[in-house]
Parts: structure tokens; C-alpha cells; sequence
């Protein structure tokens, strides 16, 4: 725990933010050392480990489960896979199956979930393994971005993001990820299953601000790539569909260059300084944002919750005519898919000619890759041995 005085708080932020690659100056301003690709992946190892290792129980108790649903790339027949895509109950295989592989996998670190939430495993039938995951969540109300390339006013901002989800988690799991598993994870994300869980899910709600009845619609879904433009959402199609719209970039703020230990004496420092910090309405992704953005300039740091990494953009329609639902209250006319015909289709326009063109996949081995994890949780302890 950091002293809780702005001369020792000031030091833990500063020491945080050199050990993730920040140059931090005198005057307060932060910025990374080297923006490249890599630098970026390492930006994120700190909050990554932070979550691995309290989370670390959880991870060890289910390894035998992992080890159970996870193959060996020799052994995947990509013409037998044969998706389904499972929500996620309470307390299920499926819920262990996305936490544990949400924690492990990706370098983005997980971040809990806020507002509405819909989690899917994309499980193959066949090979009796988890393909990837995708999860769903309530998208930032305010969105500069988002709101231009759809028309959406800032008086009717909340119908209208009430109606789209925010994918936090998506992606695919090895030794799927080697024959573009993303691509297909991605596609399905749009099938038809999601959208009716969705309506089915939250019929009959009122928006929060202003107790609005909205339609239980899923028109859009949004995401952003982690490190720049995604080679999985461009150019991803289904037939003659775009899929994936590429909109512009985020502004390069948020919060994860913050581990949650200290993000937790940033809020006692402004409780502290008799400012309030209890919980409310924007208790979630928000309010984090802004005590993390007041402590931050309250210290010294001018830049706040600006650390630099600027995302790319996606959007996802649900209906064909989306811009004109939004605009001119016109009906949706949704797509329709259906995930034999978009596996069908992803078999043969990336998985087929990939595994042709590179044989690595078959390389993937399950037990080395447990053998790993073990020797990464090890790694975590040493870089935030306090979490």
C-alpha cells in the first residue's frame, strides 16, 4: 500500500508508470518511451499479471478442467469443427471455462464488466473444446466517434446505446487462433442466436437517466482493436457483407496503466481530501475514470487518464439500414445468419488456405502450454509480488 501523503503517492504512480515503459517529466506529463507494437503488448503486462495473480486459487483449481476440454493442434480436423455458440450460466463448466481462459490468454488484462452483460463460449462440438469467447457489456453512454458515424444526438444518446452491446472479450483460443479462429469468433458474433438472447434478455427495460422504455433491439455491437487497427476486423466479410466497420480511433485514455491496488489508495487520497467518492449512478467504467483522472491531476500528472494507446474503432451492424433507423426512425431490416453457413464460409475463405499456407498449428501442444502457465503465474508473482 502506498503512503497516502501526495509526496509518497506521487512516488508509487511515478515508479508504476516507469516500470510499465513511461518517460514521465518533471512538469507532470507522461508519455511511452517507444510506441511500437511490442511496447504496447509490455505496456500491459503489469495490469495482466495484477489480475493473474489474485486471481490465482481459481486458475489452479481448474486446471484439470482446462487440460480436459483443451487438444493438441495434430489433433484439430478443421473440416469436423462445428460450432455452438453457449451463454454462460452462473456456476457452469462455461463460466469457469471464460474466466480461466480470460485471465490466461489475451495480453489485454480483463476488466470487470459493468450494466448489462452477455457472455458466450463458442464451443466445437466435435473436437469437444472451447473455440473462443466473446464477451459482451454495456457500451461508454459518450463515444465521439461512434455517435458522429451513426447521427446519434446527445438527446437521444441513451435510446439508442441502449440498443448495442461494447465486446470487452473476443477473440479465438488455441490452437483454433492459428487457423484464424478470430475470424470465425468474430463472425459469430453476429449470428443470429446473439441478437435473440439479447431481446429475450432485456425485454421490457428503461434506460437509467431518463427511465426511457426502449425496444430490447440488439442493433450494433461495438469493439475496438487492442493495439492499433486489427488484422481479425478488416476486411471481414460474410459473402458479399461487410461485418466489421472500421469508424476511427479512440483517444488514447483509460485506465489500465493504473493497477487496481493502487487505484484503490487514489480513492482513499481524495476521501482524504474530503472529496466524495461514493458510489451511484456511473459507478462502473466512469467513476473509475473520473477518481482515477481527478487523484492523477490532483498529483501532479497532467495527463491523467491519457496514456497514449490509441485503439481503432469497429462497428458491428445488426440491421442493414442502421443509419437510418437512427436518423429517420426508419424499421430495422436485420441481417440474418446462421453459424453453419458462416462457419461454412469461414472454412473455406481463411481457415482451409491458412493451414495450407502455414503447418505451425499442428505444432501446439497442450501439456507444454499448461507447463507454461505454470511457469507465467511464477513470473506474475515476482513483477506485483503485493497484489
Amino acid at each position: 500500500m502506498a503512503t497516502l501523503t501526495t509526496t509518497g503517492l506521487k512516488r508509487e504512480v511515478t515508479q508504476v508508470l516507469r516500470k510499465q515503459g513511461y518517460t514521465v517529466r518533471r512538469n507532470g506529463l507522461f508519455s511511452l518511451k517507444k510506441d511500437e507494437l511490442e511496447q504496447r503488448r509490455k505496456l500491459h503486462e503489469l495490469a495482466k499479471a495484477e489480475r493473474a495473480v489474485s486471481r490465482e486459487d481459481f486458475l489452479l483449481d481448474n486446471i484439470e478442467l482446462i487440460k480436459t476440454h483443451l487438444i493438441d493442434g495434430s489433433k484439430l480436423e478443421i473440416d469436423k469443427i462445428d460450432p455452438e455458440i453457449i451463454e454462460v450460466q452462473p456456476e457452469s463448466n462455461e463460466e469457469k471455462l471464460f474466466r480461466w481462459w480470460n485471465i490466461i490468454w489475451w495480453s489485454l488484462p480483463y476488466e470487470r464488466a459493468y450494466g448489462r452483460q452477455m457472455r458466450f463460449v463458442v464451443w466445437d462440438k466435435y473436437h469437444k473444446a472451447p473455440i473462443g469467447l466473446i464477451g459482451l457489456q454495456s457500451p461508454i453512454l459518450s463515444w465521439a466517434p461512434r455517435d458522429k458515424y451513426l447521427g446519434i444526438e446527445p438527446d437521444v444518446r441513451d435510446y439508442w446505446v441502449n440498443q448495442s452491446l461494447s465486446a470487452q472479450r473476443i477473440g479465438a483460443l488455441p490452437p483454433y487462433n492459428d487457423v484464424l479462429g478470430g475470424k470465425l469468433v468474430s463472425l459469430l458474433m453476429t449470428a443470429d442466436v446473439v441478437r435473440d438472447t439479447f431481446q429475450r434478455k432485456y425485454a421490457d427495460q428503461k434506460t437509467v437517466i431518463k427511465q426511457r422504455l426502449i425496444p430490447s433491439n440488439l442493433l450494433f455491437i461495438t469493439t475496438t482493436g487492442a493495439y492499433g487497427k486489427s488484422s481479425v476486423y478488416n476486411r471481414l466479410k460474410f459473402n458479399n457483407e461487410t461485418v466489421a466497420k472500421f469508424i476511427g480511433y479512440t483517444q488514447g485514455t483509460g485506465t489500465f496503466h493504473i493497477p487496481n491496488s493502487l487505484y484503490q489508495d487514489l480513492v482513499k487520497y481524495l476521501e482524504k481530501k474530503g472529496i466524495n467518492v461514493k458510489r451511484g449512478y456511473g459507478s462502473g467504467p466512469s467513476r473509475k475514470l473520473r477518481l482515477i483522472d481527478q487523484a492523477l491531476q490532483s498529483l501532479g500528472f497532467a495527463n491523467g487518464i491519457t496514456h497514449g494507446v490509441k485503439r481503432a474503432l469497429y462497428l458491428f451492424p445488426l440491421v442493414n439500414n442502421l443509419k437510418e433507423v437512427i436518423t429517420d426512425n426508419e424499421e430495422p431490416v436485420w441481417t440474418h445468419r446462421d453459424i453453419r453457413e458462416m462457419t461454412d464460409f469461414w472454412r473455406s475463405k481463411w481457415a482451409h488456405p491458412r493451414a495450407t499456407k502455414d503447418e505451425s498449428y499442428l505444432e501446439f501442444s497442450g501439456d507444454a502450454f499448461i507447463e507454461q502457465t505454470y511457469k507465467d503465474l511464477e513470473k506474475y508473482k515476482q513483477l506485483c509480488p503485493g497484489a
